[in-house]
């Protein structure tokens, strides 16, 4: 387990803000959280809203009563953000009658019409979900990265990733000779994938928190604790507030404490609020298990069972296509 909060002499879970507090978690609305909020006090807003999907803790409404709804809860957001703070809004789309509507493209004037700066549309990748029939199965969602204001935290070093060809070297001008890179790494981009890949091609690959994911709870929608960690160390410093008014069952809360970060949040359904009370517990206890951030995505040899075509789908035909699959892959 990693370091525990440098700041935190005694291990409590409070609930209601106090500048005192280093985790804060409500079992209440998000809005009633906010309010006893003073301005400017949180460094970065990480959250994952309801999608209006038709899940069964949710209203299935109309897309534009369904925003309207959500423009009270971000201007309060934005309030309690520092200047130098950043939200990152995470979602995927609504579907309705077959319809996909963009979530992260609707919101986008939400956030423009506050005043805060998009800095990066980050596309996160998964690998397994659920088959559609009558389109594209998808397989990603976005998160976006709004800044406050043009002076934003931002520490590229903790979120490196290692040169493709750190041997480049410059082959004109003053320091023509000289290597072109950073020792430290690459800059990352805007999707992330895990491997080396992840920050460079702006593609975020991370397991989806399905089945037999470590991190695996009652909820419905919950993501990893990596995609957290990811924005926690890149947008904040040690003792910052990390907030999530969709706190579900306290994903960004633990990430936020993974890393020496405070963590308030609020979740207004019981049963999503008590295990994240037993997961931040289970944290501090040092039980929690969490995928490690960096781990290779699983690709399958080809010589597991349930990656042989079966005996049943077996014609002359099939041999040739997974062989023109293979030599495209």
């Amino acid at each position: 387990m990693k370091n525990m909060p440098l700041f935190q002499t005694t291990r409590s879970i409070d609930n209601h803000y106090s500048s005192d507090s280093a985790v804060v978690l409500v079992n209440g609305d998000a809005a009633a959280l906010l309010k006893t909020l003073p301005d400017e006090t949180v460094q970065l807003v990480i959250t994952s809203p309801p999608y209006n999907l038709g899940k069964a803790y949710e209203d299935r409404v109309s897309i534009e009563k369904y925003l309207k709804g959500q423009k009270p809860i971000i201007a309060e957001l934005a309030r309690v953000l520092k200047k130098s703070g950043s939200i990152c809004w995470q979602v995927g789309n609504f579907v309705a009658a077959g319809e996909v509507f963009p979530l992260d493209i609707l919101y986008y004037q939400i956030f423009k019409d506050l005043g805060l700066r998009l800095r990066n549309r980050i596309v996160w990748h998964f690998g397994h979900g659920l088959h559609a029939s009558r389109r594209f199965s998808g397989r990603y969602e976005t998160i976006l990265w709004f800044t406050k204001s043009d002076e934003y935290v931002f520490n590229l070093d903790p979120v490196r990733v290692p040169s493709k060809y750190p041997g480049k070297r410059h082959f004109k001008g003053p320091n023509k000779g000289k290597p072109s890179g950073n020792p430290n790494g690459k800059n990352p981009s805007d999707v992330w994938e895990i491997l080396l890949r992840d920050w460079e091609q702006a593609l975020w690959d991370i397991p989806n928190v399905k089945a037999n994911h470590p991190e695996k709870t009652l909820h419905p929608c919950q993501y990893p604790v990596e995609l957290a960690e990811r924005c926690v160390l890149g947008l904040t410093d040690e003792d910052d507030w990390v907030l999530d008014p969709y706190a579900g069952v306290g994903t960004s809360l633990i990430a936020a404490q993974m890393h020496n970060r405070r963590a308030m949040g609020s979740e207004k359904e019981p049963e999503y609020f008590e295990v994240a009370l037993e997961r931040i517990n289970a944290l501090w206890a040092g039980t929690l298990v969490t995928r490690p951030m960096g781990k290779p995505v699983f690709v399958p040899t080809g010589k597991e069972k349930v990656a042989q075509v079966p005996a049943e789908w077996q014609t002359p035909q099939l041999p040739r296509l997974f062989e023109k699959k293979a030599k495209y892959k």
